[in-house]
């Protein structure tokens, strides 16, 4: 009785009955490509895995260059547990990344961002590049040594882009070096500003997907009668949860098994390590810059070129649904499909060769890759035969 009342009340005054009818007359399509669906749920579930563990972390972290390596170390070693919540938030924050990549590309593939979701598509890309962000500023949180190089490393490529490289460095770095100051500036990007702006661009990338709903296929929504839905409450609601359940098994065995090294203090003034190296998720860009030859055309180097490419794949990239006007009109887009899987591949085998594990994740790509072509080769001419 007294749970009744409490529940009218709130209801009176924050509206949940208004709530559970949206969530009621909310479904989600039916159709073979329905498990791509659920990669957008289990990032947001990464992320909350990311918040929960990283604000108990923050009661033992201290951001200053004599401080960091230190209260670190004392939360593997000495708090209850300490060890087990700095490896959860360590490789959840990869795995974050490695569903939101699978989920961008399954828009780009399946043309989810087809009108009128090009501003999913567009707060979608931007959390994937904030996650991104995420990544590089809390990798130098611990002050190690191979976290300081690397941070240096990626500053440095950051400098080398013509005109503003110098003002980017300095904000970047809080300086010209990276310091004690650079430390407690990634610290204030990665537990303050990024979050917040995060926090903003992920409500609106949920409210855009609930305004819009999910996307299905053309060949779904060519059907008679349209394409076959399912009620998001509670079946696709169950399923999402069930995977969010195996992601916290497979979180938590990493975790345990593979617990997260800290490595050496950083010394700025020793000698940067032989293998220094991004996150594997920069591997790609770092690795297809060491390919470039030297050399410099127009006053400018060959790498600022490349450094320049990226860029401006980045903007294509956010450009994407009102470059593609064909998806707009037919629903399919050969080439922008041709271009998603060339850089998917392209960044698959930079990432191997830049680790040296070019056989077993080449021979992975061939054969999810080459299969995927080949069905979408065979429909494409099924389909005009008929």
């Amino acid at each position: 009785m007294i749970l009744a009342r409490l529940v009218n009340w709130l209801d009176d005054r924050i509206g949940f009955a208004a709530l559970r009818h949206v969530t009621e007359e909310k479904r989600v399509p039916l159709h073979r490509h329905t498990p791509w669906y659920y990669l957008g749920g289990m990032t947001l579930f990464f992320f909350l895995v990311q918040v929960a563990t990283g604000i108990l972390l923050m009661l033992y972290y201290r951001p200053s260059s004599q401080e960091a390596y230190e209260s670190v170390q004392f939360i593997v070693t000495q708090v209850p547990f300490g060890w087990l919540i700095r490896s959860i938030h360590s490789w959840s924050a990869n795995l974050m990344i490695v569903a939101a990549l699978a989920h961008l590309f399954s828009v780009l593939l399946l043309k989810a961002y087809r009108p009128p979701r090009e501003l999913t598509w567009v707060s979608g890309f931007a959390l994937l590049l904030l996650a991104m962000g995420f990544g590089f500023s809390g990798y130098l949180l611990p002050w190690n040594k191979l976290a300081y190089f690397a941070t240096r490393v990626g500053t440095d490529i950051a400098g080398a882009v013509p005109v503003i490289g110098g003002f980017a460095v300095r904000f970047l770095r809080g300086g010209d070096h990276i310091t004690g100051g650079t430390l407690s500036r990634f610290y204030g990007w990665h537990v303050a500003i990024l979050p917040a702006i995060v926090t903003g661009l992920l409500l609106l990338h949920l409210y855009l997907v609930t305004r819009h709903g999910m996307s299905a296929p053309v060949s779904e929504e060519k059907r008679p009668g349209g394409p076959r839905t399912m009620p998001f409450v509670p079946d696709f609601l169950l399923r999402d949860l069930f995977g969010w359940t195996l992601a916290l098994g497979v979180l938590a065995a990493l975790a345990a098994l593979y617990p997260w090294e800290l490595g050496e203090k950083a010394d700025p003034f020793a000698p940067a390590p032989a293998d220094i190296r991004p996150e594997w998720y920069f591997m790609f860009m770092f690795q297809a810059l060491k390919l470039v030859p030297g050399g410099e055309h127009f006053g400018l180097e060959n790498e600022v070129y490349a450094i320049l490419g990226f860029g401006l794949l980045g903007a294509i990239g956010f450009l994407v649904p009102f470059l593609d006007r064909g998806v707009a009109v037919s629903g399919r887009s050969p080439f922008f499909t041709a271009a998603g899987v060339v850089v998917l591949v392209f960044m698959v085998v930079m990432t191997a060769v830049g680790y040296h594990a070019w056989w077993p994740v080449g021979g992975a790509l061939v054969l999810t890759v080459v299969p995927w072509i080949t069905g979408r080769m065979l429909h494409a001419r099924i389909s005009r035969s008929s």
